[in-house]
């Protein structure tokens, strides 16, 4: 923020972003209702998400036409691709009694928060200095699939993640979800008012396999939380609940439980020029435009296996590469895990 060369407006919307041709030279804003333009330099870098990412380009005429033109949109660049592919990652808790009292669920009391927010102040350590979720891994749902597809993330608490659905007991839970699905939404105009939110769907759900890979996120936690590390801290089953056994009983408790963990993306695609769908090439380059560049998780072509903090990053600093002309490392050929039994055994 102190940097010389950076001018930050808050409290700003970016309405349009604003083209000379096929060239992108400028943007267009609200700050305090006053309207303001900015022309670019060089080019103009997009960086709005998964969400506003394509929001924006509609507004600013790069989308698909029957869309924009329905809204009254003048088209700059028929590109239909944006907007569309849309992706996130659903979870769930899996959440279990415990039968000590260990858990964090002792220091939900206001009291209880004060000490560990004045411990934090004071030292800068103790139950302030994490954000609990120390435990994770990834396993694989089932046979025939070659590297993990379902991850964990582990909470020495039972609750929600707004913490309003605190349980009135100990607990602990998993969080747990697929991580490659195959439904697709997209992110659709409302109206040409750029204060209007867009129409979000993310169809969740959609796919058979959805359904597969969510029954298996419930018997194999179901599984692990029998195991014997477990017998001195296990009590009840507090969430699905015992007597949620069959493939109906479990799909009722996905449709009433499941949740989004935060990870909306691909709905810019990465692609070749030659793929209709593609929005941004290999440089995150908005195709058939000149001046202007997408750097967020919108531009996966899919959702990665796992979190999207760390690749989102990646995406940012690999772009920034490609702006300043920077040469490329040479590609990696790390290995990555593989079971050597993966057509025949889920484990």
């Amino acid at each position: 923020m102190r940097r010389p060369n950076l001018t930050v407006r808050t409290h700003a919307l970016v309405t349009r972003i604003l083209f000379e041709g096929t060239r992108a030279v400028g943007v267009r804003y609200l700050q305090a209702n006053t309207e303001h333009e900015v022309r670019a330099g060089r080019e103009i870098i997009l960086s709005g998400g998964p969400i506003n990412s394509p929001h924006l380009l509609k507004l600013s005429g790069v989308g698909p036409a029957e869309e924009l033109t329905s809204h009254g949109i003048d088209v700059v660049h028929h590109l239909p691709g944006v907007g569309e592919n849309l992706q996130d990652h659903l979870e769930f808790y899996f959440q279990i009694a415990c039968t000590q009292p260990i858990t964090l669920y002792s220091w939900q009391s206001l009291t209880g928060k004060a000490r560990i927010v004045a411990r934090w102040l004071m030292r800068r350590d103790g139950l302030g200095a994490t954000n609990h979720f120390e435990t994770g891994g990834f396993i694989r749902s089932r046979a025939g699939i070659c590297y993990p597809d379902i991850q964990y993330h582990f909470l020495p608490l039972a609750v929600t993640y707004d913490g309003k659905g605190l349980a009135s007991e100990h607990g602990f839970q998993a969080h747990v979800g697929p991580m490659r699905s195959k439904s697709r939404g997209f992110v659709r105009l409302n109206s040409s008012n750029p204060r209007e939110y867009p129409r979000i769907r993310f169809n969740y759900m959609s796919y058979e396999d959805d359904w597969i890979e969510m029954r298996a996120c419930v018997r194999l936690t179901r599984e692990i939380f029998a195991q014997t590390a477990f017998d001195p801290y296990r009590g009840r089953e507090i969430q699905p609940g015992a007597h949620v056994r069959t493939d109906a009983e479990i799909d009722a408790f996905i449709r009433e439980k499941v949740e989004s963990a935060y990870h909306p993306s691909c709905s810019c695609r990465m692609g070749r020029s030659s793929d209709p769908m593609a929005v941004v090439d290999p440089e995150t380059r908005v195709i058939g435009l000149e001046g202007l560049r997408i750097a967020d998780s919108s531009i996966m072509p899919s959702i990665t296996t796992g979190n999207l903090n760390a690749p989102t990053i990646m995406i940012g600093e690999k772009a920034a590469d490609h702006i300043l002309g920077q040469s490329l490392a040479a590609a990696s050929n790390a290995r990555y895990y593989v079971a050597e039994n993966w057509l025949t055994a889920q484990r």
